[in-house]
């Protein structure tokens, strides 16, 4: 990239500029690995947090988040523990790690909406946004700052937590009563966390994030009128949220979304997350070429293929490619989801090297920083 603002560059700076297409000193990077991939980047450079990680990767983006004060979320004598809507949810392992699945769905098998238990409809009241501008003046002065998360809105993947999937994907065709109501339900409660949010904060929030799984490995998991019919109006009304109060919108999806993304547009999406390119349309040089005037990008760099499987010299080839395609801005460099077990920590590490945000040379600085997550556990605010 073109070396516009000089050493003295912000990680927000940076962020904002590649984002208006301004050039900036690097490419910008956006980090996310499983805890135990985390874990072990730490005790590779031995740090004791999350913060110090994010600070020798070069992580330019930081959340701030309302502090949850509702109805106690139980643990259960399972080790189970319990989601804003009444789900619940354990660590089930795999091998090499664990992931946090739901085991308990309420709404499983719920088809009238007056048999719905809305005492589990969760409200924007259940929350403290007194300390929010606070957050935003600590970390805006360094970093971009964002609201939200790839699991805020989601309607598809985590109402399927609270019902069931392959429920949820029926209920999109029938637009049954009970689906239709908690779709309405989540929408209201993530629109006024945000709104409430994005006011305590004052217009210092940089990028307002949300999700949906639109895709899969090779194609939509939904129609377009499926999602004109039942989604467009409430994203829209969510991006265009964001852009009242001065912010970006991003919004994650996996796998193939090509097909929605002229109309992502058109609702008012600024950057596109996370990339997963596999398929040619979903190609970060295709995209760039076809929507890169209108559109940013966020990821894609694959977890599934490139980042475990591939060298470093191919690692090293790719982000190159990407920093060529994005002179001027226009990508936020980083894994196309979580960083996965069993990826190289070499490849990790050239990933952000080859960037120029690793710090390669751990000070007394970064050691001494306190926050965030011991052993970069996961961040349960994430799910709901």
């Amino acid at each position: 990239m073109r070396h516009l603002s000089g050493d003295a560059t912000s990680a927000r700076e940076r962020v904002l500029n590649c984002l208006e297409r301004k050039g900036c000193d690097r490419i910008p990077v956006k980090h996310e690995g499983t805890p135990e991939v985390n874990a072990a980047l730490m005790k590779h450079f031995g740090l004791s947090n999350q913060e110090q990680l994010l600070r020798v990767l070069g992580d330019d983006f930081r959340y701030v988040q309302p502090r949850y004060c509702g109805p106690e979320l139980r643990t259960f004598p399972d080790d189970s523990f319990e989601g804003f809507w009444g789900e619940r949810y354990a660590y089930k392992p795999y091998e090499g790690g664990q992931y946090v699945e739901p085991v308990y769905l309420p709404f499983a098998g719920v088809l009238r909406s007056q048999d719905l238990d809305r005492s589990h409809f969760p409200t924007a009241d259940w929350f403290d946004y007194g300390k929010i501008e606070a957050q935003c003046d600590a970390v805006g002065k360094h970093y971009a700052v964002c609201i939200g998360s790839a699991g805020d809105m989601d309607f598809i993947n985590t109402i399927g937590r609270m019902r069931g999937i392959a429920q949820v994907l029926e209920d999109l065709m029938t637009e049954n009563p009970a689906f239709m109501e908690i779709l309405d339900a989540r929408f209201t409660f993530y629109y006024g966390l945000h709104e409430r949010t994005l006011h305590a904060a004052r217009g210092k929030v940089d990028i307002l994030h949300v999700g949906e799984d639109l895709g899969t490995q090779h194609g939509p998991v939904i129609s377009m009128e499926v999602f004109e019919r039942l989604f467009a109006e409430k994203y829209g009304a969510i991006f265009a949220l964001g852009h009242r109060y001065g912010a970006k919108t991003m919004m994650h999806s996996c796998g193939c979304v090509e097909p929605f993304v002229p109309r992502l547009i058109e609702l008012g999406l600024d950057i596109l997350d996370v990339v997963q390119p596999t398929t040619p349309e979903m190609d970060i040089a295709h995209l760039k070429r076809t929507f890169g005037d209108r559109l940013s990008f966020c990821g894609s760099m694959c977890v599934q293929s490139l980042l475990p499987n591939g060298r470093p010299d191919d690692v090293i080839r790719e982000v190159r490619r990407r920093i060529d395609l994005f002179p001027q801005g226009g990508l936020i460099l980083g894994p196309t989801h979580a960083i996965q077990v069993g990826t190289p920590i070499e490849n990790i590490l050239a990933m952000y090297k080859t960037a120029g945000s690793l710090v390669e040379t751990v000070g007394e600085d970064i050691l001494a920083l306190a926050g965030g997550s011991e052993n970069g556990e996961f961040d349960l605010f994430k799910l709901f």
